[in-house]
């Protein structure tokens, strides 16, 4: 049997549990009041549930009250994109969806919007959205058909490349319209301020920060337009979405967020110098490397790279035996290796592939010389293999 030690470098696709969130979602379980109860136990659990939103909607800068708990980032970009919300009492209708092109398909998929209409808005070859093209898509809106929203994420998952949010909220909002951004690989990577972006809707997950899976939030800057719920029943969180909460992981997502907003500027700082180890010596072992984003503005902790020839599927099962974990861009089909719709956005061939290495709060130097040694050994066959064709 193997005794090889595993090392983990797909932090985006989901961050191991933190001991002291584990520690806590335990605890949780023995709490049995229902928090709709108004019995002492159901008034303990409703206490926790509300910490736990006070800790998630201060990571993002918000009012606890405007924080709605769901199964995760995919029911949350459900909810928040339809076409039918409220202003009060009064419905309001929104007429259409653009979204970026490297959005993740929980949002590129629309939500509850016919697929007539939702329209992509195209990214730089630095796979960072067109401002000016998104300003033409919305001076052309017809507004007779209800409002725009626009839905943009704040860093990609796969480049780590952070978008122009607050530029293209200006523009959003000349417009009238409402502009939902997926925070889900920004949290605990850079400083998020709802207000600062001008958001008026915030998608975040609970297991990229160390939480526990199936659990995540939609944030709102305010409360006067919201989305019609998306699951009827009890009226939990203020009937915006019903059913009894998940007491345990929602604990267990406050503490992650506490945990995230606690180490964030450590945190930031001791990846970039981990990152920055890693792509200099990839250079030195491959100089063909192409480091998508590289000349952008990235979080910390992301280095996705193409290296000519070598397939991402090849790669990734060449990492996988030295002992390594990564991925080949989003992992949220399945364990399928396909083309990465943002490198086509981005204008590369998606069939020259990339694979994609991403740090967090266990990751250490030992663990990038063990991937330095891994991408010097698959680079080098590599290079062998093109010289015996």
């Amino acid at each position: 049997m193997s005794t090889m030690t595993r090392t983990y470098l797909d932090w985006n696709a989901t961050a191991p549990l933190l001991p002291a969130v584990r520690d806590a979602f335990v605890s949780a379980l023995d709490m049995h009041g229902n928090p709709s109860s108004v019995h002492k136990e159901g008034r303990a659990v409703r206490a926790a549930i509300e910490s736990a939103r006070r800790d998630v909607a201060a990571l993002v800068g918000a009012q606890a009250s405007h924080a709605i708990f769901t199964s995760g980032a995919t029911e949350a970009a459900n909810l928040v994109l339809s076409p039918a919300f409220r202003m009060g009492r009064s419905a309001l209708s929104i007429g259409h969806l653009y979204v970026s092109a490297i959005e993740h398909p929980a949002v590129r998929e629309g939500g509850r919007f016919e697929k007539s209409n939702v329209s992509e808005i195209a990214v730089t070859a630095d796979g960072i959205l067109d401002l000016a093209k998104l300003e033409a898509a919305l001076s052309s809106h017809d507004a007779s058909r209800g409002l725009p929203m626009v839905a943009l994420m704040l860093v990609n998952n796969e480049t780590g490349i952070i978008q122009p949010v607050a530029d293209a909220a200006g523009l959003v909002h000349a417009a009238g319209g409402l502009l939902v951004v997926d925070a889900v690989q920004a949290v605990g990577r850079i400083a998020v301020d709802i207000e600062a972006l001008g958001a008026d809707f915030l998608i975040v997950s609970s297991h990229k920060i160390g939480g526990p899976k199936g659990m995540g939030a939609l944030i709102s800057r305010g409360e006067v337009m919201m989305p019609k719920p998306l699951i009827h029943g009890g009226g939990q969180e203020k009937g915006h979405r019903s059913g009894t909460e998940n007491t345990s992981a929602i604990i267990g997502f406050g503490t992650a967020a506490s945990e995230a907003a606690r180490h964030l500027d450590a945190e930031v700082q001791r990846l970039n110098v981990l990152r920055t180890m890693l792509e200099d010596a990839m250079r030195v072992a491959a100089p063909d490397v192409i480091i998508h984003g590289a000349d952008a503005a990235r979080v910390s902790n992301t280095t996705f790279f193409t290296v000519p020839g070598l397939k991402s599927e090849t790669g990734q099962i060449a990492f996988d035996i030295e002992g390594i974990a990564l991925s080949a861009g989003a992992a949220c089909s399945s364990g399928k290796v396909g083309e990465s719709h943002v490198l086509t956005a981005m204008g590369h061939d998606p069939k020259l592939g990339a694979l994609r290495i991403s740090l967090g709060a266990a990751t250490t130097e030992a663990d990038i010389d063990k991937a330095i040694c891994a991408f010097a050994k698959i680079a080098g066959r590599r290079k062998l293999a093109v010289q015996a064709a």
